[in-house]
């Protein structure tokens, strides 16, 4: 059930334009990753459930604070209205990107590690075709993520000039420095898996004694 999950909310995430929502349905899908990782019931899988839960907590607040910020300071709300606005807000779109990449499970991040943690999860159980999911699930959040990204740096506005980087546009401190944080946790988490103190080194010992 979880499988199923992961793979229909990615596809209902595919046919939104409105930003949040599509970030919505993405919500469905990772929640059951962790769902997923408890339900294989191996060591690595529990322990990929599990850091999964914290990764997620890092890589969707990134992206829902960036759209948070994209609709105060454009009043936009939908992907197609968003061509060019990596010029217009360069440091939020940059940090969206790094979230989005993460999502996707690219190296290195902390989506990364939950995915790879869950794929040797699979293999532990003797059910190596839920790495077909995981796999399956990269690809669509590839389909639903990389369009943003696309539309923000790549796509030009209609009957408009090429945008040029407008840093004075961006938003305040206020709105950038939570945003910019979460985004380098998902670089560090991802990196410095083992710092005490990060998910792994916290999460691990007690499934460790679970599995005892």
């Amino acid at each position: 059930i979880a499988g199923f999950t992961i793979v229909v909310a990615s596809v209902f995430a595919l046919n939104q334009d409105n930003l949040k929502k599509r970030l919505a349905y993405s919500s469905i899908g990772q929640v059951s990753y962790i769902l997923l990782g408890l339900a294989i019931g191996t060591y690595s899988g529990v322990l990929g459930g599990l850091m999964h839960l914290a990764h997620h907590a890092l890589m969707k607040s990134c992206l829902f604070l960036c759209a948070g910020t994209i609709l105060a300071k454009t009043g936009k709300r939908n992907i197609s209205e968003m061509a060019g606005i990596g010029y217009k807000l360069p440091v939020t779109m940059i940090c969206f990107t790094i979230a989005a990449l993460a999502m996707m499970g690219t190296p290195p991040s902390v989506g990364f590690i939950s995915k790879w943690l869950l794929g040797i999860g699979s293999l532990e159980a003797g059910n190596p075709w839920y790495i077909g999911i995981l796999l399956l699930s990269a690809l669509l959040n590839a389909a639903y993520f990389l369009p943003i990204i696309y539309t923000a740096f790549f796509k030009q506005p209609e009957n408009k000039a090429h945008p040029k980087l407008q840093f004075n546009r961006e938003a305040n401190y206020t709105l950038l420095l939570p945003i910019a944080t979460l985004a380098v946790l998902i670089i560090l988490g991802g990196t410095l898996v083992t710092i005490p103190g990060f998910p792994y080194s916290l999460v691990s010992r007690g499934v460790a004694l679970l599995f005892r």
